[in-house]
């Protein structure tokens, strides 16, 4: 879906930065490339109030385990106590790669709160 680096940008640019979508990331000393990157927007909610919601979060493979997605995490979380929010947020695939997101997750104080759910709507129109 993200496709090359120009249509990731003219996408992020163009769709996401208007609603608010912010990028974080960090990086190892020599390395051009970020070891891991998350975006998230705030949002307002009838059920959950003012919320920083963590859109993406994802780790290079050679950089996992190493710390880079929990400290965005916690910068995360940080910034949506200086914004004032009430809570945040992410979703997370339930495949059993994601298991060691989930235990970062958890380790981090998150709880599986919801059940998330979707339908494929590409190609009806």
């Amino acid at each position: 879906m993200i496709g090359s680096e120009a249509d990731f940008v003219d996408r992020v640019n163009r769709l996401q930065r208007p609603i608010g979508y912010r990028l974080i990331a960090s990086f190892v000393d020599g390395e051009e490339q970020a070891a891991a990157v998350a975006g998230f927007r705030t949002g307002q909610y009838l059920a959950w109030g003012h919320i920083l919601y963590c859109d993406d979060l994802s780790s290079r493979a050679a950089f996992r385990r190493q710390g880079h997605a929990g400290a965005l995490i916690d910068w995360m979380v940080g910034e949506a106590r200086h914004l004032g929010c009430d809570q945040f947020h992410l979703d997370s695939g339930v495949i059993k790669e994601r298991w060691e997101a989930h235990r970062l997750y958890m380790n981090k104080g998150m709880a599986i709160s919801a059940y998330h759910f979707s339908l494929e709507l590409k190609g009806e129109r």
